[in-house]
């Protein structure tokens, strides 16, 4: 009897505990996912040259699909690019992702979207990102980073990172950290008017 009330209470102490920190996690994530995407260039020119500013090229790399063939940066040209660089261990990024797959729902016959696994060969794997798409039933296009081409073209060090290209190739805004759905249609939305 003394041993199922020690049970109880540790079952009963250990909701308690996830009910927290759920009611955490709701409370924190709007304060800390990014309200907005960058310009590239923001605040290192004043207001009355930023429209001026030169637009500065998407830098272009290789990546591969599940099936292993080539994917470039080029080959998604024509429509705006929504690229977005992850990992399967990474919970900023598996909180981001369901706000990206209802965003390309709505979006994927205007925008490319390519969201791009740091697939280093050892935290993380093709298998263990194949995984993790499948078991939550993402249908947004996956890359694999396998060469880590992508992540040395745009200086990524620290996941998750963003970044939007306008149809022409541009680099046009970005972010680092996770981002809200709602900063990423703000972000497309400005660059499909």
């Amino acid at each position: 009897m003394e041993d199922k009330k020690k049970t109880l209470l540790i079952v009963l102490v250990l909701v308690l505990l996830l009910l927290i920190a759920g009611l955490g996690y709701s409370v924190l994530k709007p304060r800390y996912a990014n309200d907005a995407l960058t310009k590239p260039g923001a605040g290192a020119a004043s207001s009355e040259n930023a429209s001026s500013q030169q637009l500065q090229p998407a830098p272009s790399f290789t990546v591969y699909d599940a099936k292993g063939n080539a994917v470039t940066l080029d080959s998604l040209k024509g429509k705006p690019i929504v690229l977005n660089f992850w990992a399967s261990w990474c919970g900023p990024c598996k909180s981001e992702m369901p706000d990206f797959e209802k965003v390309y729902a709505e979006y994927k016959d205007k925008v490319n979207f390519a969201m791009v696994n740091m697939t280093d060969g050892q935290r993380e794997t093709q298998e263990k990102a194949q995984a993790h798409i499948d078991k939550e039933g993402f249908t947004f296009p996956v890359y694999f980073d396998l060469d880590l081409d992508a992540a040395k073209a745009y200086g990524v060090s620290a996941i998750p990172a963003t970044y939007v290209i306008d149809a022409d190739g541009n680099l046009v805004a970005y972010a680092n950290g996770a981002i809200s759905g709602e900063a990423l249609i703000g972000a497309l939305d400005n660059i499909l008017k």
